[in-house]
């Protein structure tokens, strides 16, 4: 009887077996929480969501996994754009978890916000000192917000515009920029007045005043560590898309560089995923 030789399967460069593109879609399913028998329940339970992939954003916009996208909740206001999209009683979530220990609320997925734990806090580092001191050395608006918050440490958004003479239009402007790079990291926070009122502001501090642990690593080291944070969240990702996934430009030859050196794999044409 004639045998047929099974074929061998598909490895890297190092002999490794290189996971199928299906199998990876599969597990993206089951990791990143988008079906609905792996939805989440409590807020504990997006803790944990976060802590397993170490990033997560709020709405689904890209390969990146999504706090908002796994609650499978419905939407605030059903065909609605902006926050009315935002799950019905779930969307204080991104909010709540960023006053947990060891998570932080950043704006370096493209001035949107990512929710970071340690590991992703480690890689922003470097990156986020850098845009500090250049900041600090600009001699603008930019310049005078994180020279302000040096000497007087993390302050109130009404505090700022009374101390730095701008306007509520100007700063939100300055902020922005330096969020975007991870510069400045705000907070939400609810402010009491004489009567007793709430309401709702944000707090502005610079970024070695919420992480003090500095990553003695160049730039470019810190990027590609941020990159495979992000393709190990997402489990399966196309490489146009990480490239545009951080404020930071992701250039191919950095790609290529980690594929080489057998810390990201390509499961199939275009296709990148942890080694």
């Amino acid at each position: 009887m004639l045998l047929h030789k099974a074929a061998p399967p598909l490895t890297g460069a190092d002999s490794t077996p290189v996971v199928s593109i299906a199998d990876l879609r599969q597990r993206r399913l089951h990791d990143c929480r988008l079906t609905q028998d792996r939805k989440l329940e409590t807020l504990e339970e997006a803790e944990a969501f976060l802590i397993d992939r170490g990033v997560l954003t709020l709405t689904q916009d890209s390969a990146l996994p999504s706090l908002f996208a796994a609650t499978h909740e419905q939407p605030y206001k059903s065909g609605s754009a902006g926050f009315g999209s935002w799950p019905k009683t779930k969307w204080p979530w991104g909010g709540e978890l960023a006053l947990r220990p060891g998570v932080h609320s950043l704006k370096v997925h493209k001035g949107k916000v990512l929710l970071c734990h340690q590991a992703a806090m480690r890689a922003v580092d470097p990156l986020a000192r850098a845009a500090l001191a250049e900041a600090d050395s600009a001699g603008d608006d930019g310049s005078r917000l994180v020279r302000h918050l040096k000497s007087a440490g993390p302050s109130k958004l009404d505090d700022l515009k009374g101390e730095l003479g701008l306007e509520a239009a100007a700063l939100r402007k300055v902020r922005e920029k330096l969020e975007t790079v991870g510069a400045v990291v705000s907070r939400d926070i609810v402010v009491e007045d004489a009567k007793g009122a709430h309401r709702h502001t944000s707090e502005l501090a610079r970024w070695d005043q919420v992480w003090n642990k500095p990553w003695k690593a160049n730039q470019q080291q810190a990027l590609a560590e941020l990159v495979l944070i992000g393709v190990r969240a997402a489990v399966l990702a196309h490489q146009d898309e990480v490239g545009k996934w951080f404020s930071w430009p992701v250039e191919w030859l950095l790609l290529s560089e980690l594929i080489s050196a057998r810390r990201l794999q390509r499961p199939g044409p275009g296709w990148l995923a942890i080694a």
